[in-house]
């Protein structure tokens, strides 16, 4: 697996898994029980514009590492979940790991 490539995507799986649970946990809520949309404004499109950039990451290392089309549609909607982005980020490296080690 290519490092660069699983850094980078390690970097966005946790920087839209944060977003994502900022606009549903925090922004939503506001938006919705306070009458406030103001976060929503400004924390919606940040959150899409680095989703945009969790996908070209994600996508980079799936084509990097030669997995299969399902398992990467599984990875690039891992994005739009709360908490699952961690989880698939925690998944790719303990596997990497593992291939890591099988090879050493």
């Amino acid at each position: 697996m290519n490092p660069g490539a699983l850094t980078r995507f390690r970097i966005a799986a946790y920087v839209v898994g944060v977003g994502l649970l900022a606009l549903v946990l925090v922004a939503m809520p506001m938006k919705y029980l306070g009458d406030d949309p103001r976060l929503v404004q400004i924390i919606g499109p940040v959150h899409g514009a680095l989703y945009a950039i969790y996908l070209l990451f994600t996508f980079d290392l799936a084509m990097k590492s030669k997995w299969p089309m399902g398992r990467t549609i599984l990875l690039l909607i891992a994005g739009t979940i709360p908490f699952v982005s961690f989880v698939a980020e925690r998944k790719v490296v303990k596997e990497a790991r593992q291939r890591e080690a099988a090879a050493a």
